[in-house]
């Protein structure tokens, strides 16, 4: 029993180890060793602003008075806002912009993947680019996310967001987290190609766009592997910034659920993504999908850790006890407390790890489910606002 016992827990950590640590400290070695540079490029192509909204009235006019400062020739650009069915004022705040150029189509309520169908259906533009309607632009990332693509081997460019503070307590620790994924996604870039974009910011060649499934919950992810399944590189560009404000953690928590849940999905349309034996599926493993499988690595580490031998049994288990236990406490640790950055990073990560848990929930329930509204607190005075994210 205590050598099984071993054999599950040495399998458990070292699987974690690698997903968490080892992956990306071999992604590292590889982008030192052959990096593939971006050959950026700027010209003005011609490019659709898809914008994908249901009641959004609260953000809509910020976000379109943000698009209309991006420094980028007006006559290049179609802005097209795709309203799922709003039954707000989103609609009508739309068309006080009709004479800036701001086209509104409205479609049945159907969810973000058939409205961004429509939209890309309705695009005249060489170039599509991809934004949500909370986030604010930096004026010139859209102009960044084009020059990568005037590298001819670049299909895609992701940008990234940058949290401004609000005045909400109780946000997930999602600095540190963002800062850890940014560095993942350079790597990446690096070495190969980016697997999924930032929902909020991101540019691809309309010519490979493919139609989403009517149920997909990542089409941040979808739309980027159908460039790369078609030959091209997907990347990262820093440059190209969008600001958003911290989720709340039990936010954070159901749109985890939610993209992790979509990375199922991915497998379903793209089944080649399980071939591990190839560059994409090895990625994509270590990336995306390890993760949905570390809560049942820490699972096995928790069980078998009782059955180790002294002293090692008390050292499994004093260190599980410790995460869990600040990740508990969190919630009471003051905020000015030193104690507190290392308590929130705890909680934030086992609230990942329960989300991946629970994204297995995509086998049973249908995806519709798994959309929530996304509610943050603005620094602004303007009160909750909802996006479909």
């Amino acid at each position: 029993m205590t050598k099984l016992a071993v054999i599950l827990f040495l399998a458990g950590a070292g699987f974690a180890f690698y997903i968490v640590a080892g992956y990306p400290l071999l992604l590292a070695v590889l982008a030192r060793w052959r990096p593939q540079p971006v050959r950026k490029r700027f010209t003005d192509t011609t490019v659709t602003v898809l914008l994908a909204v249901y009641n959004g009235e609260n953000w809509i006019r910020t976000k379109l008075e943000s698009i209309l400062r991006l420094d980028y020739p007006r006559s290049r650009m179609q802005i097209l806002v795709i309203s799922d069915g709003s039954t707000d004022q989103t609609d009508s705040i739309v068309t006080e912009f009709r004479a800036e150029g701001v086209e509104l189509l409205r479609v049945p309520h159907g969810g973000k993947a058939a409205a961004l169908n429509a939209g890309m259906a309705r695009a005249t533009g060489e170039i599509l680019f991809f934004t949500d309607v909370r986030q604010q632009l930096e004026p010139d990332a859209l102009r960044h996310l084009v020059a990568c693509l005037g590298d001819p081997a670049v299909g895609g460019a992701s940008g990234h967001i940058v949290f401004v503070k609000s005045d909400g307590g109780g946000e997930a620790d999602v600095g540190l987290y963002w800062r850890f994924e940014k560095w993942l996604r350079d790597k990446l870039t690096a070495v190969d190609s980016l697997l999924v974009a930032t929902g909020c910011v991101y540019a691809l060649r309309r010519e490979l766009a493919r139609p989403l499934p009517a149920a997909a919950l990542i089409d941040d992810a979808y739309l980027p592997l159908a460039a790369i399944f078609g030959g091209y590189r997907f990347v990262f560009e820093r440059r190209a910034i969008a600001y958003d404000y911290p989720t709340q953690l039990d936010v954070e928590f159901q749109r985890k659920v939610r993209t992790l849940a979509g990375l199922v999905q991915l497998v379903g349309s793209y089944p080649r993504l399980l071939n591990v034996f190839t560059r994409l599926g090895f990625h994509f493993f270590s990336y995306k999908l390890g993760r949905l499988l570390l809560p049942y690595a820490l699972l096995l580490v928790a069980v078998s850790g009782f059955w180790l031998p002294r002293p090692w049994a008390q050292a499994a288990i004093g260190g599980q006890v410790l995460l869990y236990g600040l990740a508990a406490l969190d919630h009471w640790v003051p905020a000015g407390f030193a104690l507190k950055r290392l308590s929130a990073v705890c909680r934030t990560f086992v609230v990942l790890i329960a989300a991946a848990l629970c994204a297995g929930s995509i086998l049973f329930v249908p995806a519709a489910r798994l959309w929530k509204e996304t509610r943050v607190k603005a620094a602004a005075k303007s009160g909750t606002a909802l996006e479909e994210d």
